[in-house]
């Protein structure tokens, strides 16, 4: 049967790289590069330069794939997803029938890890579904953005005795700062929503290009900080063409 490999490559170190991970990527037939277009090249190059640094196989070999642009959300969110999710999974079961021989191994190159806010396995599940094409799944473990983030900013994540909330922008616009929680670690944050709190005096610590060259790092009270991480996140989007960003948000005191 059909071997797959859902491997963590960390976020945006290669350095982040395990030595598990590593394995993984020399015990792979093929490996699948995802290509999101010219404005995230960079995410693919990464993936690319992984790959030249630690894959040591001489049977080895890449197939790169283009993913589909999810459209803009309409009243149903998670319809819109939904429909994105069940393109990728075709895709995703062309390259497993069409790439990889009846006992192979493929590959796919995850961005920090599978299980955090990224959606390879529950694509991977659709496809097994589809009862189309068979094959054994493994899951290989990333360093994470938010790991990234604590160590850049030299903190840990939670206060003494406290609960940590990971929760996205959107949320964080709905729902505010969460009660039960004196810290919150928001991702998937196209829209600042750190702006629509009321709190001001919030602590936050946000980080974009988390461990790579380009990393930027702002913290502070949010009442005076806020603008400043606002602007500066525009500038570097407008000038790289895309941002990966996250940020932690603690209650005062404790």
């Amino acid at each position: 049967m059909r071997k797959l490999l859902v491997i963590g490559i960390g976020a945006g170190n290669p350095d982040h790289m395990t030595v598990q991970a590593i394995s993984g990527l020399n015990r792979a037939d093929v490996l699948f590069i995802p290509d999101k277009g010219a404005t995230k090249n960079d995410l693919a190059d990464l993936r690319r330069e992984i790959c030249d640094r630690f894959v040591t196989n001489p049977k080895s070999r890449r197939v790169e794939f283009d993913v589909p642009v999810r459209a803009e959300p309409t009243s149903s969110y998670r319809s819109t997803v939904d429909d994105w999710h069940e393109a990728i999974a075709a895709i995703y079961e062309g390259l497993i029938g069409d790439e990889i021989d009846e006992d192979g191994c493929g590959a796919f190159l995850i961005w920090g890890d599978p299980s955090l806010y990224d959606s390879a396995l529950r694509i991977l599940e659709r496809v097994r579904l589809r009862g189309n094409v068979a094959f054994e799944l493994a899951v290989i473990p990333g360093i994470t953005a938010i790991q990234a983030l604590a160590a850049s900013h030299r903190t840990a994540l939670n206060r003494i005795g406290d609960s940590v909330l990971v929760t996205t922008g959107r949320r964080l616009t709905e729902e505010g700062m969460p009660d039960n929680a004196g810290s919150a670690v928001v991702m998937l944050d196209g829209k600042c929503a750190f702006n629509t709190l009321a709190d001001q005096d919030l602590f936050i610590q946000w980080g974009a290009y988390l461990g790579t060259p380009d990393e930027i790092l702002v913290s502070g009270r949010l009442g005076d900080v806020g603008t400043e991480i606002e602007r500066t996140r525009e500038e570097a989007r407008g000038k790289k063409g895309w941002i990966m960003d996250t940020y932690l948000l603690r209650k005062p005191g404790g």
